[in-house]
């Protein structure tokens, strides 16, 4: 990972390093490694078995650093629910899950429609979606105090695997562009 790593465990008003404890936090993370396209529909192709241990892997990297998400909302390609169960399968709790075929080809600009949307009780969200989109958001929220070396990645494109964690102290109505500090940003080591 890149940038600063909170070395919380727990959820609810703690806040990672930084942050207080009104702080909202989005994680995007762009799914884990798929199998290469082949006959059937892009929506249908599985997790590869090294995307297999890197979702795992995501979820534990998740659970050590105290992220533990109130909401999920996870695209319905089959490799992104693989994803999603497998790094629920590291976490503690269950959260409030939402698959939803529209975040199959989400832009930048629908995730801040539903981003502002968010209850203003939810303090975590984990996004599980797909590049461009995970990427260019993450760049998209990243303001002042954001991690250089974190900014540099998302806007390269996150990896498979990858994530950005996001946090600012705005409720979600507000965000916007520049609203967050990108804290962190890609993914555990295979």
């Amino acid at each position: 990972m890149t940038g600063t790593e909170p070395e919380r465990t727990t959820r609810d008003t703690d806040a990672p390093d930084g942050a207080s404890g009104d702080a909202r936090r989005l994680v995007l993370l762009r799914h884990a490694k798929a199998e290469p396209a082949g006959h059937g529909p892009d929506h249908a192709r599985p997790l590869a078995l090294r995307g297999r241990a890197q979702a795992a892997a995501v979820g534990q990297a998740l659970t050590s650093l105290g992220i533990v998400p109130d909401v999920v909302l996870c695209s319905s390609a089959l490799r992104t629910r693989q994803t999603w169960d497998l790094v629920a399968g590291r976490l503690p709790g269950a959260p409030r899950v939402a698959v939803d075929d529209a975040l199959y080809e989400l832009t930048v600009r629908e995730l801040l429609t539903r981003v502002r949307d968010l209850p203003d009780d939810v303090r975590t969200v984990l996004v599980v979606g797909h590049e461009p989109t995970m990427g260019a958001a993450s760049a998209f929220f990243a303001g002042p105090g954001s991690d250089a070396a974190a900014l540099a990645l998302v806007r390269v494109g996150l990896p498979t695997g990858g994530y950005g964690l996001l946090e600012a102290d705005a409720a979600w109505s507000a965000w916007d562009r520049g609203t967050a500090s990108l804290r962190s940003a890609g993914r555990p080591a295979d």
